[in-house]
């Protein structure tokens, strides 16, 4: 297994990590056999870093992922988040909360979950408008000083945001989304910010959320419960645009003898040693195509021919609904 350094001073970890949310929720049922399965198959490839959040279920794939590491913890790099709240009395309510005292006892119930005694990557998963930076990140040091956490990460933060967290404590990693259509990191001076400062960039939805993969062809291929049906990439005519992109990206791995999902992965892999994407999968057979990736080496003029299919700005619609933009890049 491939292996990279996630930031300047951070983790050792497996060149590609494993999204572990959709195992949980958001897109469609869930099969816990069929995940868990997955995981343990992750662990026995030499996968070494997996990303969970309290968020996610809520609670249930921190679960998840403390059965699969039942025996298994020596080696592995588990990140998970705190910051987004949920309401069982509304099932669309998003909150966030970045209070000290919220912080400390969200590290504490992940680490139940979990079944771990420290949590290796802490991410606050949104910044909370209301509450200084500073503050959240201090606490989250106070984590790091107490030995329940060893390096922090923020998700979804602005570049001026990164900059005063990193003057609190030193930041490992930023979780962003990033990908052929989602290159937003490019040009608002994040990946900029976090190289300056030697902080790992773990993208998530390194395949647009399954789109890139060309598996999806029309919005009924999404279970009644899945998310995606409300993004606005993915409706109406913005999906039949997003699509013909989608077609060229496969003519072109077809072309490289890999399958798009492939193709998608390594270029996202090709854009710095510093990043360490997380693709995730509840099926072994997507995972075992997922890092097939490694191998897949991409020229120059590969590279400019995706550029040329999938320029920043090029996707068609909102990466969120209005709402979860809104929590983003604050």
């Amino acid at each position: 297994m491939l292996t990279r350094t996630l930031g300047r001073h951070g983790p050792r970890v497996s060149a590609l990590g494993l999204g572990c949310m959709g195992m949980s929720d958001f897109y469609g049922p869930r099969d816990d056999a069929a995940s868990l399965a997955t995981l343990l198959h992750a662990m026995d490839l030499g996968v070494t870093f997996f990303d969970t959040a309290d968020v996610y279920g809520p609670h249930t794939n921190e679960v998840l992922l403390g059965r699969a590491l039942a025996g298994r913890r020596a080696g592995r790099v588990i990140a998970t988040k705190f910051g987004i709240v949920r309401d069982p009395a509304r099932p669309d309510y998003r909150g966030v909360c970045g209070r000290p005292d919220y912080v400390r006892a969200c590290a504490e119930a992940s680490l139940r979950r979990l079944g771990i005694d420290c949590i290796d990557l802490y991410y606050q998963h949104r910044v909370d408008p209301d509450v200084p930076i500073e503050d959240t990140v201090g606490a989250m040091a106070d984590l790091v000083r107490a030995g329940k956490v060893r390096w922090l990460g923020l998700s979804e933060a602005a570049a001026a945001t990164i900059e005063r967290a990193h003057a609190t404590h030193p930041i490992t990693a930023l979780q962003s989304e990033y990908s052929l259509w989602t290159r937003d990191v490019e040009h608002n001076g994040v990946l900029a910010t976090c190289r300056r400062l030697g902080i790992g960039l773990v993208p998530y939805s390194p395949l647009g959320r399954g789109f890139l993969t060309g598996a999806i062809r029309t919005p009924a291929d999404f279970a009644t419960d899945d998310t995606r049906r409300h993004h606005p990439r993915f409706q109406g005519e913005n999906f039949a645009r997003n699509l013909a992109l989608v077609d060229r990206v496969k003519a072109l791995a077809t072309e490289k003898g890999c399958t798009p999902a492939q193709l998608g992965l390594a270029w996202v892999l090709a854009q710095g040693e510093d990043l360490v994407p997380i693709p995730g999968t509840r099926r072994r057979t997507t995972l075992d195509e997922n890092l097939g990736a490694l191998d897949v080496h991409l020229a120059p003029a590969d590279l400019a021919a995706l550029d040329a299919i999938l320029p920043p700005g090029a996707a068609a619609g909102e990466r969120y609904p209005a709402a979860g933009m809104a929590a983003v890049s604050r």
